[in-house]
């Protein structure tokens, strides 16, 4: 009886299930980074020159669906030390979400590409510098309503177009899961500028989880109120 007791609870403890989070962490972490390698290696080869942004971007095409089969991965994580497949989740939202994401990721890209292209040509526009301010601000919430899009179109199979206009409608509906996802790319901003550009994307999945985690009431309300 008493093997029994033990065999049922094994994996089901708190130490057990801390262990199961940092498995799961270290196995999505390494397949998003091999998921997106081919577009991170050719990030190395360019220049900070900003005529090569739109390179840039184009390497940064991988990251979108490797992103969203992250998050699918992370949210269907097991708690359980005894039950863990991260790879294979990990797989199977990379097939479900790549062509859903690169749909998103694609345009996000490109509005990203043009607002940073213009910031950093600015003095050749010949605009009032308040412009500047508002396509910064335009670029921040682009941002933001992608956060929201790449969790939206990880964890549901709505169409493209509703996904965006889901991710548009929280962006108001749910200030705090917006101020949250805000936290995490001030956070990521500030490393990159401040320690490697490399940091973010090393911690790509603690930062993946926190976005989940601040993202909850947008899961829950889409469950609720826009599926069947």
């Amino acid at each position: 009886m008493s093997s029994g007791v033990h065999t049922a609870d094994f994996g089901a403890g708190v130490l057990s299930r801390a262990v199961a989070l940092i498995h799961t962490l270290v196995t999505v972490q390494a397949l998003l980074l091999l998921a997106a390698a081919p577009g991170l290696a050719g990030l190395l080869l360019l220049g900070p020159d900003p005529a090569n942004l739109p390179l840039a971007a184009v390497c940064l095409l991988p990251l979108g669906p490797a992103l969203a089969a992250a998050l699918y991965a992370l949210h269907h994580r097991s708690r359980d030390l005894t039950d863990l497949h991260p790879a294979r989740t990990y797989a199977r939202g990379w097939r479900l979400n790549a062509l859903p994401a690169l749909k998103l990721w694609t345009p996000l890209l490109a509005w990203l590409t043009v607002i940073a292209f213009t910031l950093t040509h600015f003095s050749a526009t010949g605009l009032p510098g308040w412009w500047a301010v508002l396509l910064g601000a335009i670029g921040a919430g682009f941002l933001l309503w992608g956060a929201h899009a790449l969790v939206l179109t990880s964890l549901f199979a709505f169409r493209s177009r509703d996904t965006a206009r889901l991710a548009a409608y929280f962006l108001f509906r749910h200030g705090r899961a917006t101020l949250g996802a805000a936290s995490l790319l001030v956070l990521v901003a500030a490393s990159t500028a401040l320690l490697t550009e490399a940091l973010p994307a090393l911690l790509a999945a603690p930062l993946l989880l926190s976005l989940l985690h601040s993202s909850r009431p947008v899961i829950t309300e889409t469950q609720e109120d826009f599926t069947g």
